[in-house]
């Protein structure tokens, strides 16, 4: 090699025709003099290589994408990243409104219904206001066993309970405390003795359950019946549902506005002390007036403690019921009344509240 071949133009015959360089010529390099070189070497062909057109900048950006710190490997620069939406400012949550929990349009007319028999009854014939206490305590006792047959699969037997259910209301109310103890011994016996004809399984559980019913309803409603035995009768029975009404209806006023503390959640969480604090004060106001307007020899004093102790077992009432109801696993003991359910749930203050106002009203006013 000589040093004229660093600048000296390549000889044309070399570079295939006269229009240009053929295709796969080897230029010579620096230490390689192409007019030196064997025809052998300028005559190897090159390899093939690929054509890097559109769709090799587009893999080669693409890599640069994938790449750590992509966007400095591409031709164009970064974009801004999208600017997020405002936040959305959250609702207010509006107060939920306390509702009533009942029809009571319904409540109302049924109650109203329920009143106009009741006084029609008492103040034209006594025997038919028996006969109202006596239909009630048999639908009552119809209702309470049927919930222990769905649920619970207790077969207290409906028959001896109706019959001496009934006839104890009738005992009360001709023959007094005495007359309703016998009664209610005799039911009991009944209960026992009908229940034999059925097979042994369970017979405890059943008969138990039935003594129960036999108690809870017809004897406990007996107390209705000896309160009209007296000269101012009439006038004793309506001052006790007078008083039990009143408490009922404080109760629901005064807890349904004012209610924030639960009186007995376990058992019935809609009941407050407000509402409890309603149902005495309005009851002593209401008791009250009763002794010093309706019962003959009664005075404001005595009332004041007789709506004290209607407040207190008409709400223990209330409260035994709904123990009951959440044994059992229902809401209401029946649908006879719209707006009420059934009787039994007419009943459950009334009834532990009968003893305690004829033994009040006998202490301060005497049985006569």
């Amino acid at each position: 090699m000589n040093d004229s071949s660093w600048g000296a133009p390549p000889r044309p015959e070399y570079w295939g025709t006269p229009e240009g360089p053929s295709q796969g010529a080897f230029p010579a390099g620096p230490a390689y003099d192409a007019y030196d070189a064997p025809p052998v070497s300028r005559t190897q062909p090159m390899p093939v290589v690929p054509d890097l057109g559109t769709g090799a900048e587009d893999r080669e950006r693409d890599l640069g994408a994938a790449l750590p710190g992509g966007p400095d490997f591409r031709d164009e620069p970064p974009q801004e990243p999208m600017a997020s939406p405002p936040p959305v400012p959250p609702v207010p949550a509006q107060p939920e409104k306390k509702k009533a929990g009942r029809d009571l349009r319904s409540a109302i007319g049924v109650g109203v219904g329920l009143g106009v028999v009741v006084l029609a009854s008492l103040f034209i014939v006594k025997a038919v206001f028996v006969g109202v206490v006596a239909v009630a305590v048999v639908v009552g006792l119809w209702e309470l066993t049927s919930r222990l047959q769905e649920r619970k699969q207790i077969k207290a037997p409906l028959v001896p309970l109706a019959v001496g259910g009934a006839a104890m209301v009738v005992a009360g109310y001709v023959g007094g405390a005495e007359g309703a103890w016998v009664a209610m011994a005799l039911t009991s016996l009944a209960v026992l003795v009908w229940r034999m004809t059925e097979p042994p399984e369970n017979y405890l559980r059943d008969v138990t359950a039935g003594v129960f019913a036999a108690f809870y309803v017809p004897f406990l409603a007996t107390f209705v019946a000896m309160l009209l035995t007296a000269d101012d009768g009439p006038w004793r029975v309506l001052t006790f549902l007078l008083l039990t009404v009143v408490s009922d209806t404080g109760a629901y006023a005064i807890g349904w506005r004012f209610g924030k503390h639960k009186l007995a959640p376990r058992i019935s969480p809609g009941k407050t002390r407000e509402g409890l604090f309603g149902a005495v004060s309005f009851a002593m106001v209401a008791g009250a007036l009763c002794m010093q307007f309706l019962i003959d020899n009664g005075t404001w004093w005595q009332g004041l403690l007789l709506g004290l102790a209607v407040a207190a077992s008409a709400t223990l009432g209330d409260l035994g019921e709904s123990m009951i109801k959440r044994d059992l696993g229902i809401k209401d003991m029946g649908t006879l009344l719209p707006g009420h359910g059934g009787i039994m749930d007419r009943l459950d203050s009334l009834l532990p509240t009968a003893p305690v106002v004829w033994l009040l009203l006998a202490v301060f006013v005497g049985t006569g």
